[in-house]
């Protein structure tokens, strides 16, 4: 894509990514696994720092039983967002999110303050 020269600067310094697609497209659901080995993978991140959402649109049906993600994708955490139904329990998916990373963020702040205390 055009934009790839900007990867480099959207992934400096990156504590955690989110992935938002439309699994009604086959083509998404084929570049999500570029997605992932680009920005979580070569970073590298773990797989808790990742959330993948599975956006569906107005008035499609949102099959969201039956998504089913090959490895490694399916050891990520995702959630199905549809704002006309149920935008609370979306909002409280990310609230875990970002609470775990701000944990994440945490803990390697002690463990550098520690290597610089040793």
């Amino acid at each position: 894509s055009r934009f790839e020269s900007c990867w480099p600067a959207l992934m400096k310094d990156s504590h955690g990514v989110v992935i938002i697609f439309n699994p009604e497209l086959p083509s998404h659901l084929k570049e999500l696994e570029m997605w992932y080995s680009c920005f979580v993978q070569q970073q590298p991140l773990l797989d808790t720092q990742c959330l993948l959402v599975a956006h569906h649109k107005p008035g499609t049906a949102g099959d969201t039983e039956n998504l089913s993600l090959a490895s490694p994708l399916n050891k990520l955490r995702l959630i199905h967002s549809n704002l006309e139904e149920d935008p609370e329990d979306v909002r409280i998916e990310f609230m875990k999110y970002f609470r775990s990373i701000i944990s994440i963020m945490n803990e390697s702040r002690e463990r550098e303050e520690m290597s610089i205390m040793s």
